[in-house]
């Protein structure tokens, strides 16, 4: 039986062959997919994952140069004897140098998933290209639902900073929440959007204050039940099953971490079980963020149900 080396058939000019491969075709599906769709893309840089076709078996997915060194500002120094006179190749009058060290760090993939589906051509009912084509542009809109679910438990897991909501945040105590809120990112010296991904319950209850008002300037339409910002952050309302249990507010700085998905395999291949292709898919996740970015990355809690 001949094996075939399924990167020769990237390009997909391989009709006349048992197997075919699609890896380059879903990874453009799963980009383009995740930056119109994904809920959370904002957290990532430049609203997007990073998306590798034909990616090995290995558990890292890449390698980032990061540093630790903080950055010192000092003073000129105007001194007769600073990098002058006896000071002299001994001294500078810009300060003490900093010597700036950049480490390598592997950044490993930390969740995967899979696709196994049949294309009878006695049932289908569609040309068989056609039909391919179209469950890879389903698959990759079913996959952002499990990137949408896993990016926000990474954001949960990397919050730098937890604030308690009481029992339930509501009209009465979702300013005090946001005020909390407001005072960590000025606090740390945040830099950037700030973005408030918040439960429904929590999005009407910023509208419930009556604060927000047009007549204040406020960003909001009360007929449409919309608000785009409050106490300085980008208010978005998103489903309660992408909040940990009993989290109900994940606020950060925009494009503050890194998505990536390896590509391991969408193919396919004759099925010897039924006429027709079984198409089948593979693939490997995952997310990193800096540690010092991890400090402009808040969650508010709850008590109650």
């Amino acid at each position: 039986m001949i094996k075939y080396n399924l990167q020769m058939f990237a390009d997909g000019e391989n009709q006349n062959q048992s197997v075919r491969s699609y890896t380059k075709e879903f990874k453009d599906f799963i980009e383009a997919v995740f930056g119109a769709r994904a809920y959370f893309r904002d957290f990532f840089v430049n609203d997007e994952i990073e998306a590798l076709d034909g990616v090995s078996n290995g558990a890292t997915a890449f390698s980032v140069k990061t540093s630790d060194i903080p950055v010192v500002v000092g003073e000129y120094s105007k001194d007769a004897n600073t990098g002058m006179g006896t000071g002299t190749g001994k001294s500078s009058r810009f300060g003490n140098r900093t010597e700036v060290i950049y480490k390598d760090i592997d950044v490993p993939y930390t969740w995967g998933y899979t696709f196994h589906e049949g294309l009878d051509r006695h049932t289908v009912n569609n040309d068989l290209d056609s039909a391919v084509a179209d469950r890879l542009e389903l698959q990759a809109n079913a996959k952002m639902s499990k990137f949408d679910k896993q990016h926000g438990k990474f954001i949960s897991a990397n919050a730098g900073k937890s604030i308690a909501g009481g029992v339930k945040v509501t009209k009465d105590n979702v300013v005090d929440v946001f005020n909390e809120l407001s005072k960590h990112f000025t606090n740390i010296g945040a830099v950037g959007v700030k973005k408030a991904k918040v439960t429904p319950d929590v999005y009407n209850a910023i509208i419930d204050t009556g604060l927000a008002t047009t007549a204040k300037g406020a960003d909001i339409n009360i007929s449409d039940n919309v608000i785009t910002k409050f106490k300085g952050f980008a208010i978005e309302e998103i489903p309660d099953a992408l909040f940990q249990t009993k989290e109900v507010i994940y606020a950060y700085v925009e494009h503050c971490a890194k998505a990536f998905a390896g590509i391991e395999t969408a193919r396919t291949i004759e099925s010897e079980d039924f006429d027709g292709l079984a198409l089948q898919g593979a693939g490997k996740c995952g997310e990193y963020i800096p540690k010092d970015n991890a400090k402009a990355v808040a969650k508010v809690t709850v008590t109650g149900a």
